[in-house]
């Protein structure tokens, strides 16, 4: 998913960056997993391991995990990403990584393996309607109606359980990360015409968007 800034009313809220969904005192800009990793090519619509869904992960606390978690959060850094899910890095796994404000303006940062959405229940679910990007369709933004709550059951990279519960735009990032492994993209839940919309925006901005990432993963040395 693309990032997107967000401002926040005045209110008294414990504005500490989530780690793995618990407030932390301090966090650096660019994640310690993206210090690590390696930037990965990121799928485009069309191809078809983004059309179907991703296998269950069945070994934690491997290496390769680790490692594929931070090479994700790197090529989702690069890509000014706000969530990436696993097959967009040609990965078939069920998992995705996040770094995502939500509508107070507090970040939150982890990963998700197995992850189960949850949404309200069809009498108290509020619907918002909002310009939703993805990296897997670079260049295009559609407006894309979500719920502005959602919760995430799933795990760790180490296999402990995890609850991670999203508002506002966090919410829409996890909807958006969560559609991408059963094999949907945003594209998916638009009108015909508004996919034709979105799909002809990809093809005149693609190569600038390719363009930035590849200066920016430059800039990093990567």
């Amino acid at each position: 998913m693309s990032v997107r800034q967000r401002w926040s009313r005045s209110r008294s809220v414990d504005r500490r960056v989530r780690v793995q969904g618990s407030p932390v005192d301090s966090y650096p800009p660019l994640p310690p997993e993206a210090e690590r990793g390696s930037v990965r090519r990121v799928t485009v619509v069309g191809e078809e391991i983004l059309d179907r869904p991703s296998q269950e992960v069945t070994e934690f606390g491997t290496p390769e995990l680790s490692a594929l978690i931070d090479d994700m959060f790197l090529t989702m850094h690069v890509a000014d990403g706000a969530g990436l899910a696993a097959n967009q890095v040609d990965v078939d796994l069920r998992l995705f990584v996040y770094d995502c404000p939500d509508d107070d303006g507090i970040r939150h940062v982890g990963h998700l393996i197995n992850p189960t959405l949850e949404l309200p229940d069809a009498g108290s679910r509020r619907l918002i309607d909002d310009s939703e990007g993805c990296l897997s369709v670079p260049g295009a933004r559609m407006s894309v109606p979500r719920t502005d709550r959602a919760v995430v059951h799933g795990f760790d990279k180490d296999g402990n359980p995890l609850v991670i519960e999203g508002t506002g735009y966090f919410a829409r990032c996890l909807q958006h990360e969560s559609d991408h492994l059963i094999g949907h993209t945003y594209l998916d839940r638009l009108s015909r015409r508004d996919r034709k919309d979105a799909l002809q925006q990809m093809e005149e901005r693609r190569e600038r968007v390719f363009a930035r990432r590849a200066t920016k993963a430059a800039s990093l040395g990567r």
